[in-house]
């Protein structure tokens, strides 16, 4: 059974910077796709961030040049570095795993962005 714990969220500033992990309980972490995906209130889940086996990474048009994705595959973590925030990233944050025809979540974690 995968389980996927996301820390890190909470309340900053336009402006300002948060830096969101995700542990993997899984046997093996290194051969699959992590990412992070956001849901804001009224809308739809959306991609954030994706970093490959190879630690190849794709962004949303969104994020692109404030948020870093990484992972660390010793420690089973993949991390969201956000800077430059703004309001419109708030939002639920929520670690994905990727096996292909199996998507596994975690419980997901607030960001809230507001002065």
């Amino acid at each position: 059974q995968v389980q996927l714990v996301e820390s890190g969220g909470g309340l900053v500033q336009p402006g300002g910077s948060l830096r969101l992990s995700c542990t993997a309980s899984v046997t093996i972490f290194g051969i699959w796709t992590m990412g992070w995906y956001r849901q804001a209130p009224g809308k739809q889940r959306e991609l954030v961030a994706t970093i490959t086996s190879k630690s190849s990474t794709n962004y949303a048009d969104s994020v692109k040049g404030r948020f870093t994705i990484s992972r660390d595959n010793g420690k089973k973590m993949v991390s969201l570095q956000m800077n430059s925030l703004k309001p419109e990233d708030t939002a639920v944050y929520y670690c994905n795993l990727d096996k292909g025809l199996t998507q596994y979540w975690g419980q997901g974690t607030q960001v809230t962005v507001s002065s």
